[in-house]
């Protein structure tokens, strides 16, 4: 099964895809999707056709991302909520189920710790996907967000194996 994770952004999107197979998880592709133009209508369409470029090259079988956090700053806060949208779009669209995540969540499964810093969140993928050359922190974050859906959909594989 190949995962997608996607970290949203209005200037940066980072995008990760790594493969999984049963407890084995390996890197497939990861990258940051730019837009610089102005306006936010103009951005949106630049991360939408980004996005869906990603998904049609690499085929992945299910997607993730990050929930937005609420900061002091509620302009920006709803700005980054419509790139959020562009993040849960494009993959619903190609027919993806789409799990989403807390920042706090996903670093936990990754790091162990809720509230780990940036750094420790891309030495962590580093370790867990050896060899990895990331294309930046915004793409280390949505390697991050894919292996902790995959860690999830583990985790619900293993539940209905003892249960049945």
């Amino acid at each position: 099964m190949r995962v997608l994770g996607i970290d949203p952004g209005l200037v940066n999107m980072g995008w990760g895809v790594i493969a999984v197979d049963g407890a084995r998880v390996r890197h497939i592709a990861n990258g940051i999707i730019r837009s610089d133009r102005d306006g936010l209508p103009a951005r949106l369409v630049d991360l939408y056709h980004g996005l869906v470029a990603v998904i049609a090259a690499h085929a992945p079988d299910a997607a993730a991302v990050e929930q937005t956090f609420v900061n002091k700053d509620a302009v920006g806060t709803l700005k980054l909520g419509q790139a959020r949208g562009i993040a849960l779009l494009a993959p619903a669209q190609a027919g993806l189920a789409v799990g989403e995540y807390a920042p706090n969540a996903v670093k936990k499964a990754i790091v162990g710790v809720g509230h780990a810093q940036k750094q420790q969140v891309e030495h962590m993928v580093r370790l867990q996907l050896p060899g990895v050359d990331l294309a930046g922190p915004d793409a280390a974050d949505a390697l991050a967000i894919a292996l902790c859906h995959a860690r999830h959909l583990q985790s619900r594989v293993l539940r209905i194996k003892v249960v049945a």
